[in-house]
């Protein structure tokens, strides 16, 4: 189960080998994510329940913070906040 803090968590940064980093909202992430799903076969074992490339972008969102598209090339997410809690 993830860490309830993460939810609260809007945006994440993403890492692409080669490329620039970015920092993206959360539904941005997720549209990312879907994006690189639709291009990948087959999906990991722990994916293969999920009926679209949404609900699994969303399972990876909850669940991980890395997905190999092929071996030696992986994709990274790191949640972060923007600014501080207000109390």
């Amino acid at each position: 189960m993830s860490d309830p803090l993460i939810r609260s968590l809007d945006h994440y940064v993403v890492l692409v080998p080669g490329e620039p980093e970015q920092l993206l909202s959360a539904g941005d992430t997720l549209a990312w994510l879907a994006q690189r799903l639709r291009g990948l076969d087959p999906w990991p074992a722990d994916l293969k329940g999920c009926a679209s490339p949404e609900q699994a972008a969303s399972r990876l969102l909850d669940t991980a913070c890395e997905l190999e598209m092929s071996p030696g090339f992986s994709l990274q997410w790191y949640a972060v906040r923007l600014e501080p809690p207000t109390a």
